[in-house]
C-alpha cells in the first residue's frame, strides 16, 4: 500500500492536500484546496501502478490511465462528479473530481441498523432511479464506460438530495475486442462483485456487471444485510435469501427486480440499465421478468402469497386497495338489491 502524501504537500503547484477521505490497496482519495480558484475544495484519486508489471506493461498501464482520464474528463452528467484535471508525478497517476459533500449510503444505512429500522423503501428507490441515470449515461457514451465498483460507500448524497456516484478507481472503457491492463489492481468490493468479474480486467464484463453491483447495493440498503459473495453462491445457490424473508416491508415488485439483477449468469440478467429499471420502477409488466428459486419461497407463480403480492403491486397502497374493497362492497351490495327487490 503506498504511503500516504503529507498534509499542506502541493502538488503540481496548484493542489494542497488537506487530508486523506479514502484508501485502498492503489492509493489514496484525498480532499485538497485547489489554489488557483480560491475557496472550491477537490478529491485526488491516487493511483500507484503495480511495481511487479515490466516497464513496457507499466506504459500501457499509464497511457491507458492518461486515454481514459481525458474520457472521464469530458464527462457531464448530474449525479457523476466532474473531472477537471489528470496528471502524473513520479510512479503516481492523479485523477482530480469534484468533492462532494454529504454522508455515502453505506453510513445512512448503518444509521438506521443501529435504530433497528430499514431505510424508506420509497427513498431507496429515488436513490436508484438516480443512480440509474448515471449509469445509463456512462453505459451510452460512444465507447460504453463500465464503472465496476458500485456499491453504498461510493454512493453520495448531497445536503440537497442528489445522489453521486463516487470513485472511477476501476472503471472500465469497454473498447470491443480490446484486452487492457487493469488500471488499479483488483475487482472491486466482493460482496457487490458478479462472479466473471473476478480475475481482473478482462473481456467477461459487460453492462450487466454493473446491474449485477446495482442490484447488490439495493439489496443491502433494503435489508442492511449484505448479499452472499458471488463465489459462495456459486458452490452453495440457496444462500441468497430473498429480500422479504429479511425485510417483509418490501415490496413484491422491488424484490423480484432485485433478484433478476442478482443471477448468476449474465445471460439471466437484465440486458440493459433501462431493462433494469423498468423492472424495478414500474414501467415494466410484473409478469415479463423472471422468477428465482429465492421468489418461489416467497410464493410460488401456484401460490396463494405469490397471487397477494402481486395484487398489491396491482392495486398499489392501503389506502386504494381499502378504497378498491369499498366500491367493489357498493357493487355488491348494488347487486343483491337488484336481484331481490
Amino acid at each position: 500500500m503506498p504511503i500516504p502524501l503529507p498534509t499542506e504537500e502541493v502538488l503540481r503547484g496548484r493542489y494542497k492536500i488537506c487530508r486523506v477521505i479514502g484508501q485502498g490497496g492503489a492509493g489514496c482519495i484525498y480532499l485538497a484546496d485547489d489554489l488557483r480558484l480560491e475557496g472550491r475544495q477537490c478529491a485526488l484519486k491516487e493511483v500507484e501502478h503495480d511495481r511487479s508489471l515490466s516497464p513496457e506493461l507499466l506504459q500501457e498501464a499509464r497511457d491507458q490511465f492518461m486515454r481514459e482520464a481525458t474520457i472521464l474528463a469530458r464527462l457531464d452528467h448530474p449525479n457523476l462528479p466532474k473531472v477537471s484535471d489528470y496528471f502524473s508525478i513520479k510512479t503516481r497517476d492523479y485523477l482530480v473530481m469534484d468533492f462532494v459533500p454529504g454522508k455515502d449510503l453505506r453510513t445512512l444505512m448503518l444509521e438506521a441498523k443501529q435504530k433497528d429500522h430499514f431505510l424508506d423503501e420509497a427513498e431507496v428507490l429515488n436513490w436508484a432511479s438516480q443512480l440509474g441515470d448515471a449509469i445509463s449515461y456512462l453505459h451510452h457514451q460512444e465507447t460504453p464506460i463500465l464503472h465496476r465498483d458500485i456499491k453504498p460507500s461510493n454512493l453520495k448524497l448531497t445536503p440537497s438530495g442528489l445522489l453521486k456516484l463516487v470513485d472511477f478507481g476501476l472503471v472500465k472503457v469497454a473498447a470491443p475486442g480490446e484486452v487492457t491492463v487493469t488500471i488499479v489492481q483488483g475487482q472491486g468490493t466482493a460482496i457487490y462483485t458478479p462472479l466473471e468479474q473476478y480475475g481482473g480486467d478482462n473481456t467477461h464484463t459487460d453492462v450487466r456487471s454493473d446491474i449485477y453491483a446495482f442490484g447488490a447495493t439495493l439489496y443491502h440498503l433494503l435489508t442492511n444485510t449484505a448479499p452472499p459473495v458471488a463465489r459462495e453462491r456459486f458452490l452453495n445457490p440457496e444462500l441468497l435469501k430473498a429480500p422479504s424473508d429479511i425485510n417483509p416491508a418490501i415490496s413484491f415488485r422491488t424484490e423480484q427486480a432485485i433478484m433478476w439483477a442478482l443471477a448468476m449468469h449474465p445471460d439471466e440478467r437484465p440486458e440493459t440499465i433501462e431493462v433494469f429499471l423498468d423492472s424495478l420502477l414500474g414501467s415494466a409488466p410484473l409478469d415479463n421478468r423472471p422468477r428465482t428459486g429465492s421468489l418461489q419461497r416467497r410464493g410460488g407463480p401456484h401460490s396463494m402469497n405469490y397471487y397477494a403480492s402481486a395484487l398489491q403491486e396491482l392495486f398499489g397502497s392501503k389506502v386504494e386497495r381499502t378504497l378498491w374493497a369499498v366500491a367493489g362492497g357498493a357493487m355488491l351490495f348494488s347487486l343483491l338489491l337488484t336481484i331481490f327487490f
